[in-house]
Protein backbone atom coordinates (compact mmCIF):
# COMPACT_ATOMS: atom_id res chain seq x y z
CA UNK A 1 0.00 0.00 0.00
CA UNK A 2 1.37 3.37 -1.42
CA UNK A 3 2.12 5.88 1.87
CA UNK A 4 0.60 9.36 2.00
CA UNK A 5 2.55 11.57 3.15
CA UNK A 6 1.42 14.73 5.16
CA UNK A 7 0.70 17.12 2.80
CA UNK A 8 -1.06 14.88 0.17
CA UNK A 9 -3.37 13.51 3.52
CA UNK A 10 -4.20 17.92 3.49
CA UNK A 11 -5.24 17.76 0.32
CA UNK A 12 -7.51 14.53 0.36
CA UNK A 13 -8.69 15.73 3.22
CA UNK A 14 -9.58 19.54 1.64
CA UNK A 15 -10.93 17.77 -0.90
CA UNK A 16 -13.57 16.05 0.84
CA UNK A 17 -14.30 19.65 2.63
CA UNK A 18 -15.26 20.95 -0.85
CA UNK A 19 -16.85 18.01 -2.35
CA UNK A 20 -19.07 18.15 0.47
CA UNK A 21 -19.41 14.11 -0.13
CA UNK A 22 -23.05 12.92 -0.02
CA UNK A 23 -23.95 9.58 1.87
CA UNK A 24 -23.52 6.53 0.07
CA UNK A 25 -26.36 4.26 1.23
CA UNK A 26 -29.61 4.45 1.12
CA UNK A 27 -31.47 6.04 4.36
CA UNK A 28 -32.75 3.26 6.29
CA UNK A 29 -36.11 4.97 7.09
CA UNK A 30 -37.00 5.21 3.01
CA UNK A 31 -38.76 1.89 2.77
CA UNK A 32 -41.08 3.50 6.24
CA UNK A 33 -44.03 5.20 6.27
CA UNK A 34 -44.23 8.26 8.62
CA UNK A 35 -46.41 8.71 11.66
CA UNK A 36 -48.56 11.56 10.87
CA UNK A 37 -50.37 11.89 14.01
CA UNK A 38 -47.69 12.01 16.12
CA UNK A 39 -48.46 14.44 18.99
CA UNK A 40 -46.81 17.99 19.93
CA UNK A 41 -44.33 16.35 22.36
CA UNK A 42 -43.44 13.21 20.71
CA UNK A 43 -42.44 15.24 17.30
CA UNK A 44 -40.58 17.76 19.56
CA UNK A 45 -38.86 15.40 21.21
CA UNK A 46 -37.32 13.67 18.19
CA UNK A 47 -36.57 16.67 17.02
CA UNK A 48 -34.39 17.72 20.14
CA UNK A 49 -32.70 14.23 19.36
CA UNK A 50 -32.59 14.35 15.84
CA UNK A 51 -30.65 17.53 16.16
CA UNK A 52 -28.37 15.83 18.97
CA UNK A 53 -27.43 12.88 16.76
CA UNK A 54 -26.73 15.16 14.14
CA UNK A 55 -24.34 17.08 15.51
CA UNK A 56 -22.65 14.18 16.96
CA UNK A 57 -21.86 13.12 13.79
CA UNK A 58 -20.59 15.74 12.91
CA UNK A 59 -18.35 15.75 15.66
CA UNK A 60 -17.52 12.08 14.98
CA UNK A 61 -16.41 13.28 11.70
CA UNK A 62 -14.55 16.27 12.20
CA UNK A 63 -12.55 13.88 14.46
CA UNK A 64 -11.58 11.23 12.47
CA UNK A 65 -11.02 13.23 9.80
CA UNK A 66 -8.06 14.96 12.30
CA UNK A 67 -7.05 12.00 13.30
CA UNK A 68 -6.58 10.51 9.78
CA UNK A 69 -4.87 13.82 8.68
CA UNK A 70 -1.80 13.20 10.98
CA UNK A 71 -2.30 9.07 10.93
CA UNK A 72 1.60 7.62 10.59
CA UNK A 73 0.27 4.49 8.50
CA UNK A 74 -1.52 4.44 5.08
CA UNK A 75 -3.71 2.07 6.44
CA UNK A 76 -4.78 3.63 9.71
CA UNK A 77 -5.51 6.45 7.67
CA UNK A 78 -7.24 4.38 5.09
CA UNK A 79 -9.52 2.95 8.20
CA UNK A 80 -10.42 6.78 9.62
CA UNK A 81 -11.29 7.84 6.50
CA UNK A 82 -13.68 4.85 6.06
CA UNK A 83 -14.85 5.63 9.39
CA UNK A 84 -15.27 9.28 8.40
CA UNK A 85 -17.41 8.57 5.53
CA UNK A 86 -19.97 6.18 7.38
CA UNK A 87 -20.38 9.56 9.70
CA UNK A 88 -21.35 11.35 6.28
CA UNK A 89 -24.44 8.68 5.89
CA UNK A 90 -25.92 9.28 9.43
CA UNK A 91 -25.04 12.81 8.87
CA UNK A 92 -27.50 12.61 5.74
CA UNK A 93 -29.87 10.17 7.70
CA UNK A 94 -30.26 12.93 10.55
CA UNK A 95 -30.39 15.97 8.67
CA UNK A 96 -33.07 14.21 6.05
CA UNK A 97 -35.38 13.20 9.24
CA UNK A 98 -35.07 17.13 10.71
CA UNK A 99 -36.04 18.20 7.75
CA UNK A 100 -39.19 15.70 7.39
CA UNK A 101 -39.99 17.12 11.57
CA UNK A 102 -39.75 19.89 10.30
CA UNK A 103 -36.35 20.93 12.62
CA UNK A 104 -33.03 22.25 12.06
CA UNK A 105 -29.75 21.48 12.18
CA UNK A 106 -27.73 22.78 15.44
CA UNK A 107 -26.54 26.51 15.21
CA UNK A 108 -23.18 25.50 16.66
CA UNK A 109 -22.19 22.95 14.17
CA UNK A 110 -19.07 25.00 12.92
CA UNK A 111 -17.49 25.19 16.74
CA UNK A 112 -18.47 21.31 17.10
CA UNK A 113 -16.94 20.51 14.31
CA UNK A 114 -13.79 22.97 14.93
CA UNK A 115 -13.14 21.98 18.83
CA UNK A 116 -13.66 17.64 16.76
CA UNK A 117 -11.09 18.00 14.46
CA UNK A 118 -8.27 20.07 16.86
CA UNK A 119 -8.97 17.25 19.18
CA UNK A 120 -8.63 14.67 16.33
CA UNK A 121 -5.44 15.98 15.40
CA UNK A 122 -4.39 16.22 19.38
CA UNK A 123 -5.52 11.99 19.55
CA UNK A 124 -3.49 11.38 16.32
CA UNK A 125 -0.09 12.74 17.26
CA UNK A 126 -0.16 10.62 20.03
CA UNK A 127 0.44 7.67 18.34
CA UNK A 128 -1.79 4.80 16.57
CA UNK A 129 -2.60 2.85 19.35
CA UNK A 130 -3.57 6.01 21.30
CA UNK A 131 -5.60 7.46 18.07
CA UNK A 132 -7.40 3.62 17.51
CA UNK A 133 -8.14 3.91 21.49
CA UNK A 134 -9.85 7.54 21.21
CA UNK A 135 -12.08 6.12 18.31
CA UNK A 136 -12.84 2.82 19.70
CA UNK A 137 -14.03 4.91 23.22
CA UNK A 138 -15.99 7.12 21.05
CA UNK A 139 -17.63 4.88 19.79
CA UNK A 140 -18.51 3.27 22.94
CA UNK A 141 -19.82 6.20 24.38
CA UNK A 142 -21.55 7.13 20.91
CA UNK A 143 -23.34 4.05 21.49
CA UNK A 144 -24.34 4.31 24.86
CA UNK A 145 -25.71 7.35 24.04
CA UNK A 146 -28.16 6.16 20.77
CA UNK A 147 -29.21 3.12 23.15
CA UNK A 148 -30.39 5.68 25.61
CA UNK A 149 -32.24 7.81 22.62
CA UNK A 150 -33.98 4.95 21.50
CA UNK A 151 -35.09 4.10 24.89
CA UNK A 152 -36.83 7.31 25.35
CA UNK A 153 -38.05 8.09 22.02
CA UNK A 154 -41.46 7.25 21.24
CA UNK A 155 -42.13 3.92 19.47
CA UNK A 156 -44.66 6.35 17.17
CA UNK A 157 -41.65 7.66 15.35
CA UNK A 158 -39.96 4.75 13.40
CA UNK A 159 -38.60 6.37 11.16
CA UNK A 160 -36.25 8.28 12.98
CA UNK A 161 -36.05 4.95 15.60
CA UNK A 162 -35.13 3.25 12.02
CA UNK A 163 -32.09 5.73 11.73
CA UNK A 164 -30.66 5.35 15.28
CA UNK A 165 -30.66 1.77 15.44
CA UNK A 166 -28.61 1.68 12.18
CA UNK A 167 -26.33 3.80 13.26
CA UNK A 168 -25.79 2.51 16.42
CA UNK A 169 -24.86 -1.21 14.72
CA UNK A 170 -22.86 1.25 12.77
CA UNK A 171 -20.65 2.92 15.61
CA UNK A 172 -20.67 -0.88 17.42
CA UNK A 173 -18.74 -2.21 14.27
CA UNK A 174 -16.29 1.17 14.23
CA UNK A 175 -15.49 0.16 18.05
CA UNK A 176 -14.85 -3.41 17.44
CA UNK A 177 -12.96 -2.99 14.54
CA UNK A 178 -10.92 -0.23 16.21
CA UNK A 179 -10.10 -2.56 19.03
CA UNK A 180 -9.10 -5.27 16.58
CA UNK A 181 -6.64 -3.54 15.14
CA UNK A 182 -4.71 -2.79 18.25
CA UNK A 183 -6.43 0.03 20.28
CA UNK A 184 -4.88 1.05 23.38
CA UNK A 185 -7.47 1.18 26.54
CA UNK A 186 -7.60 5.09 27.63
CA UNK A 187 -6.31 5.96 31.12
CA UNK A 188 -9.56 6.36 33.47
CA UNK A 189 -9.73 10.53 33.47
CA UNK A 190 -9.93 10.86 29.59
CA UNK A 191 -12.62 9.00 29.35
CA UNK A 192 -14.36 10.61 32.00
CA UNK A 193 -13.40 14.23 30.44
CA UNK A 194 -14.67 12.93 26.90
CA UNK A 195 -18.08 12.20 28.67
CA UNK A 196 -18.07 15.08 30.31
CA UNK A 197 -17.50 17.15 27.04
CA UNK A 198 -19.94 15.13 24.79
CA UNK A 199 -22.71 15.94 27.86
CA UNK A 200 -21.88 19.72 27.18
CA UNK A 201 -22.49 19.24 23.57
CA UNK A 202 -25.15 16.87 23.73
CA UNK A 203 -27.10 19.62 26.26
CA UNK A 204 -26.57 22.74 23.96
CA UNK A 205 -26.92 21.29 20.58
CA UNK A 206 -30.77 20.39 22.26
CA UNK A 207 -31.76 24.19 22.56
CA UNK A 208 -29.63 25.51 19.45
Amino acid sequence: MINLSFADKAMLHIDSILRNKKNNRSNPANTLHDTPDLSVHERKQSIAMMRINHSGEVCAQALYQGQALVARSSSQYQALMQASQEEVDHLAWCQERLKELQGHTSLLNPVWYAGSFGIGVIAGLAGDEISLGFLAETEHQVTKHLEKHLNAMSNNDQKSRAILEQMRLDEMQHATAAEQAGAANLPTLVKMCMNTTSKIMTSLAALF
